[in-house]
């Protein structure tokens, strides 16, 4: 028989910053803290005239380990211009990154309605590889996101584990690596053998849980906290942790709904239900 799946533990419980968004940086540290929060990603709208260097200071002491920026990315443009407006800001990301102590930056790598997938990821693999040398300067590792296919007109031509492998790979550097979203990953059939493929370079950096509600009436701002949908949490940790991923265990949640509520009843929630389902 099986053995079951064990929950994974608040030790590697991080949350990121979008997910209580009502919150200030220096709120939800404190908040977050004291709740039994080990990690928290920042989100880079949270760094919005604040010193990245002062905001990562203050995480620290809070005992909050800064597991990642969100986000870069955004590469594919219609014309030069617009690709070189990605790289210069992608090159302050990986700077604010540095600054905050954050030692991941996480890519939504972008899409145009109208071009071509595979020209879109072209450039996306371009566009990291004109960033690279600053990522390794600076000691700050990029991570490929895939996002779901619904998201392939104009927010990410990459909407496969598989794919983002093959950047990642093509690409062929150890500050290269892939991000598993289950909102965006749950569906695929190929996923217990792309996370596979991940072991063999080391290249799974990060790892994002939430759930998928039914039904789902906002695509981009409607995520369920974990046990309210479909996705199997603890199945997919299991995956990325046989592929060797000792991380922490990312609660990013977009919802117009728990936004609108009590953000400290939610947090606790957060905890309650990361313990449950995850």
């Amino acid at each position: 028989m099986k053995a079951a799946i064990q929950p994974a533990g608040l030790t590697r419980l991080c949350v990121h910053t979008v997910t209580t968004k009502p919150w200030g940086v220096e709120e939800a540290a404190g908040r977050y803290a004291a709740a039994g929060v080990k990690g928290i990603t920042v989100w880079r709208q949270a760094l919005d005239g604040r010193d990245a260097g002062a905001v990562g200071g203050m995480l620290r002491a809070h005992g909050l380990e800064v597991v990642s920026l969100c986000r870069g990315g955004f590469f594919a443009a219609p014309d030069e211009a617009g690709r070189q407006r990605a790289i210069d800001d992608n090159l302050a990301a990986i700077g604010e990154a540095e600054a905050l102590g954050a030692p991941l930056l996480v890519l939504v790598c972008g899409a145009v309605p109208g071009l071509p997938l595979e020209e879109a990821r072209g450039q996306i693999r371009g566009g990291i590889e004109a960033v690279l040398p600053a990522a390794v300067e600076a000691g700050v590792r990029l991570a490929i996101e895939p996002l779901h296919p619904m998201y392939a007109d104009d927010r990410s031509a990459i909407n496969t584990l598989a794919q983002a492998n093959e950047v990642a790979e093509a690409i062929g550097s150890e500050f290269v690596g892939v991000a598993v979203d289950v909102y965006h990953l749950w569906w695929d059939p190929d996923l217990e053998r792309e996370i596979q493929r991940c072991a063999r370079s080391g290249s799974l950096l990060a790892f994002h849980v939430c759930d998928w509600k039914t039904p789902t009436v906002d695509l981009l701002n409607d995520r369920g906290l974990m046990g309210e949908g479909c996705i199997p949490l603890r199945q997919i940790r299991s995956w990325v942790e046989a592929a060797g991923f000792r991380g922490f265990n990312e609660v990013e949640i977009f919802s117009e709904r728990y936004w609108a509520q009590d953000q400290q009843e939610f947090l606790e929630r957060i905890v309650e239900a990361y313990q449950k389902y995850v």
